[in-house]
């Protein structure tokens, strides 16, 4: 089972990138996609064999998820479940036969972290929602999450200890997230490797590999003996991300 998790940064300027040639190589059974920018009927965007959920925030141009799949959801939740984490289309859910897969763009806490206490009460407000969901069945969380949580996942970690994506207290929800019981997979099997996920389009970052791994995989624990593969396929274009992916026996 192939899952990929893409932030698109505007999926109308993505589809006139390739991204439908880009969609079919993937040959995924999920393909979840976060900040697509959209209104309900702004795009007709299907592929044979999916079925596609969207999530729309309130605010036109802002925020937003979809998730295709191929194979049939028992269930779809739309958010977390909080009104004031709800109007911005941060999260979709899937409930499978199996395990919970959820799509989620987890709000950035902006310049000067003028978000930051807004974004840890959403942590907290997610962190409890994704351990409801584990109470039943397995989860699989995938998207943009907006954090760096080590040095390791960033090119500048001593110049950006203060900025939004790398301040102590993001770190340390993502450390509260997989204390929880979930694992990054892609660290799970990479532990000393480098490689990111996004680049700023400013001065060349991503030319140079100036960037940052913000987008995850994260899965529960009794999953890891389940991992075939994990990667960050950084020759995709077309976003300042590029998709990650996983793959499940």
């Amino acid at each position: 089972m192939k899952l990929i998790s893409w932030n698109v940064n505007g999926l109308r300027a993505v589809c006139g990138k390739g991204f439908a040639g880009i969609f079919d190589e993937f040959d995924a059974d999920f393909v979840c996609l976060q900040e697509t920018k959209l209104q309900a009927g702004q795009i007709d965007l299907e592929f044979m064999g999916y079925t596609s959920y969207w999530n729309y925030a309130d605010r036109k141009g802002y925020s937003g998820t979809a998730v295709y799949t191929r194979h049939t959801p028992l269930a779809v939740t739309y958010g977390i479940g909080v009104d004031e984490f709800d109007h911005e289309g941060r999260v979709i859910t899937l409930e499978m036969p199996d395990f919970h897969l959820v799509c989620v763009y987890v709000p950035n806490s902006q310049d000067g972290l003028k978000r930051l206490d807004w974004r840890m009460r959403w942590e907290d407000e997610f962190r409890a929602y994704v351990c409801r969901l584990a109470a039943s069945k397995p989860v699989i969380i995938c998207g943009d999450m907006n954090v760096a949580h080590n040095e390791i996942d960033l090119a500048n970690p001593a110049t950006n200890h203060f900025n939004a994506g790398f301040s102590d207290e993001e770190r340390e929800k993502m450390t509260a997230l997989q204390a929880a019981g979930f694992t990054d997979t892609w660290r799970f099997q990479h532990p000393e490797e480098v490689k990111y996920s996004w680049w700023s389009y400013r001065m060349n970052a991503r030319s140079r590999n100036v960037g940052w791994r913000i987008d995850y995989f994260l899965a529960s624990d009794c999953l890891r003996d389940r991992i075939v593969s994990t990667d960050i396929l950084n020759d995709v274009q077309g976003s300042d991300h590029c998709p990650v992916q996983l793959v499940l026996e």
